[in-house]
């Protein structure tokens, strides 16, 4: 098996799903959120818009069925994230690994986030996107960047991506899985 989702109603031997997971999938404007949504949704790129509001999708993979709300990033709207956090037991946060002049910007929406009661008990999955760009930061300068070793009581996995490839996405999904299998 590919290890891809299959898509919902595919054959009669349809798996049984351990759960349905609540996953919030945020970051700034432009990270990639939407594209990885729809590469893992419909396993194809898809032209985007900036998102105002949000899209939500199923994802199905490995037997857990993700729920995946996907939250519009650009500043103005950056407030109305904690409306979509109850209920999240793993937190996307989407980082375009390109954009050194907003990666500050996103370590300081990513701790208020972190402060949020909502998301006390969430596993955090960082994809460091845009991976496939000549001067992207490595996995460590944005472990670094985005003070994630200061994290405490916080289970967190940093994983390299590509959405517009698909490189890295079901790696993630693979850790979360395997993270909110343990609850």
């Amino acid at each position: 098996a590919s290890g891809r989702p299959e898509p919902a109603g595919a054959g009669s031997d349809q798996p049984q799903y351990s759960g349905r997971r609540a996953n919030t999938q945020v970051g700034l404007d432009a990270a990639g959120k939407t594209t990885i949504l729809y590469k893992l949704k419909l396993g194809e790129i898809v032209t985007t818009i900036p998102t105002i509001g949000f899209n939500v999708e199923t994802v199905e993979y490995k037997n857990i069925c993700f729920t995946v709300w996907d939250v519009g990033g650009q500043d103005k709207i950056r407030p109305l994230w904690r409306h979509y956090f109850q209920n999240t037991q793993g937190l996307i946060f989407v980082v375009d690994s390109n954009d050194r002049e907003r990666i500050q910007e996103g370590a300081d929406e990513l701790q208020k986030m972190l402060q949020e009661d909502e998301l006390q008990d969430a596993v955090l999955l960082l994809f460091a996107n845009k991976q496939d760009l000549p001067n992207a930061m490595a996995i460590s300068e944005m472990t670094d960047k985005l003070g994630l070793q200061s994290l405490r009581n916080r289970t967190w996995y940093v994983q390299a991506t590509c959405a517009t490839q698909g490189t890295g996405l079901y790696e993630g999904l693979d850790w979360l899985s395997n993270e909110l299998s343990k609850r």
